[in-house]
């Protein structure tokens, strides 16, 4: 099982290396866990930096993967996380939702980079 990082996914929407890199684990839809937070996070920032109908188009595709809402278990098992490895809300629900559906992190946020099942790239430089 897989998870995309919001900073991941919006590589893949702009066509970088790092996006076409994990295109194969995007595709790979029975394998792929979207976070609810995840879609927020992606259609804010297409939403503000594209335009409306792009981020509408991005979150169709993301949508195809299995989507987890937050409910009350994975709420207090991100506040557990966030406690545990100094992360912020939104990284702590995504990394909780990792954990408990034993997915591999992709990410470029240099505070999962260490944290167990992550594949971590380094942004390049901009």
């Amino acid at each position: 099982m897989n998870i995309i990082d919001s900073s991941c996914w919006l590589e893949f929407f702009a066509g970088s290396k790092v996006g076409k890199e994990i295109a194969s684990i995007i595709g790979d839809l029975e394998n792929l866990v979207v976070p609810a937070i995840v879609l927020y996070e992606v259609f804010k920032k297409l939403l503000v930096e594209v335009d409306e109908d792009k981020a509408i188009m991005a979150i169709a595709h993301m949508k195809l993967g299995k989507v987890v809402e937050i409910d009350a278990d994975l709420a207090i098992t991100a506040a557990k996380v966030g406690k545990d490895y100094k992360l912020a809300m939104a990284d702590s629900l995504i990394y909780a939702t990792s954990l408990k559906y034993d997915c591999t992190l992709w990410t470029q946020d240099r505070h999962f980079k260490d944290l167990l099942r992550v594949k971590y790239y380094e942004k390049e430089p901009s």
